[in-house]
Formats: C-alpha cells, sequence, structure tokens
C-alpha cells in the first residue's frame, strides 16, 4: 500500500517548518485531525504531503501530538508535471448525489479537469446558492478522491458552463467528442492526439438534445460510441477516461 496522501494549502519547501528544526512540517488543522484521530499514523510510518496541484513531498512521521498534530520529517520537494494529453470531461449535471459519485470515479481514473455542463434536458439546474453549494461539493469530492487514489495532482472543477460555453472550449481541443448513441465510430478506435488537450461530452439522463449535437459539430465534436450497451451518465465519462488512458500510453 502506498503512503496516505495530505493536503497542504500554499504548500512549499519552508511552509508548516517549525523554527530551528529544519525539513520538520507540523500538520494540523482537518487535516492533523484526519492523520492523527483517524487514521491513527504513528511514528515511522509514511506520509506523502501535497498541494494537490502537483507539489509533493514524501514523509516520514516522527510524532502524533493530541488530536490533531502531526509532526513529519521531509524530504525533498518534488514538482510532478502535467499529464499529457491533457484530459477534459463536460459532464451533463446528473440528478441527486450522482454528480458526486461520476467525480469521484472520474478523478480516480485520472482526468484532469472536470466541466459542470447545464445542457437543456438536465433535470438538475445549478442557480444562487443551491448551485454554489453543488459545485463545492464536486470540488470537495474531486480533493478527496484525489487524497484517496495517492494523486498530486487532483482535477480542476471548473464553473459551471452553459452549451456555448462548452463549444468554445470544444473548438480550442486537439481532439473534440460527443459520447453519444448516433457515433458510427467507437471512441476505442479514434485518432487520439500524442499531446494537447482531449475533451469529451457526457450528456444527461435525457440525452443531448440535437441542437446541442449540432453546435458540437460545428465547434468541431464528432459523436462517437463507447460500446453496444448505453451506459448512465454517472458513469459514461469514467468509462471514457479509462479508455483513453489506455490508449494513450498514460497508464503504460
Amino acid at each position: 500500500m502506498t503512503a496516505p496522501v495530505f493536503v497542504v494549502a500554499g504548500f512549499d519547501a519552508g511552509a508548516g517548518a517549525e523554527s530551528g528544526t529544519g525539513r520538520r512540517f507540523v500538520l494540523d488543522g482537518p487535516e492533523g485531525r484526519h492523520a492523527v484521530s483517524v487514521k491513527r499514523l504513528r511514528p515511522g510510518e509514511d506520509v506523502v504531503l501535497t498541494d494537490g496541484q502537483g507539489r509533493w513531498a514524501d514523509g516520514v512521521v516522527l510524532a502524533a501530538e493530541g488530536k490533531d498534530r502531526l509532526v513529519v520529517q521531509l524530504a525533498t520537494v518534488a514538482e510532478e508535471p502535467p499529464e499529457t494529453p491533457r484530459i477534459t470531461v463536460v459532464q451533463a449535471l446528473p440528478k441527486g448525489d450522482r454528480g458526486e459519485l461520476a467525480v469521484e470515479t472520474m478523478t480516480e481514473t485520472g482526468v484532469d479537469a472536470i466541466v459542470p455542463w447545464t445542457a437543456s434536458r438536465c433535470v438538475t439546474q445549478w442557480k444562487g446558492d443551491r448551485g454554489a453549494k453543488a459545485l463545492a461539493k464536486w470540488r470537495a469530492t474531486a480533493r478527496e478522491a484525489g487524497k484517496q487514489s495517492r494523486r498530486v495532482r487532483f482535477p480542476e472543477v471548473t464553473d459551471v458552463m452553459t452549451t456555448k460555453q462548452v463549444a468554445a472550449s470544444l473548438a480550442t481541443a486537439d481532439f473534440a467528442a460527443v459520447l453519444h448513441e448516433s457515433g458510427e465510430e467507437p471512441l476505442a478506435t479514434a485518432a487520439l492526439p500524442d499531446r494537447g488537450s482531449i475533451v469529451l461530452v457526457v450528456g444527461p439522463e435525457g440525452g443531448v438534445a440535437p441542437e446541442e449535437l449540432t453546435a458540437f459539430a460545428q465547434a468541431g465534436a464528432r459523436p462517437y460510441r463507447l460500446g453496444r450497451s448505453v451506459l448512465r451518465t454517472s458513469t459514461a465519462g469514467t468509462a471514457a477516461t479509462a479508455v483513453l488512458m489506455a490508449r494513450t500510453g498514460r497508464w503504460s
């Protein structure tokens, strides 16, 4: 089992270091509480500290103090470069908690960015305080799933986008696709770029509307299918990401 990951805001070589103790780092607050009271880490155990944006360091627990304070001996801070090609999934808003499920599994699979999309056939609509809370849940889910899957660069969860904004994003991608049953070619055989950006669109439970398909086609996004079966909106993005991770060599 790899070492557990903990997130430190503004993580750098000196942040959190105790005066006069060199490379000793104090992990406190919610992350320290989780490490001490939930994970019950003890001296000698390995940990990884990261800012969630690619900067990270291995560490060894020196002491657990109280209920929320972990003293860690840090190794050299390293930088994990962004993966290429960058994989973005535009996820139409599902009903209930299926949005968090989609974010969780896509994060574990390795997606680089998730774009919440208010498709015309979405039952769920993010407006006002409710929308802000829902977006915060998606971002918290990505963070926790990133930690659980031992990532040091967590996926970006953007602000919610309209169809027009999604089309503009597709137009700048090196490869753009809409997962749709009308696609004649499977995603598993599509010609993919070695670098740059890949953007996939996952529609809502009611499907992608004809006018949305037209707008995306004009932006350069063709329809592709995953297989013979029709996946739910909460699982299609994860399945498609897995296909891309294997085909681009990111899982090699």
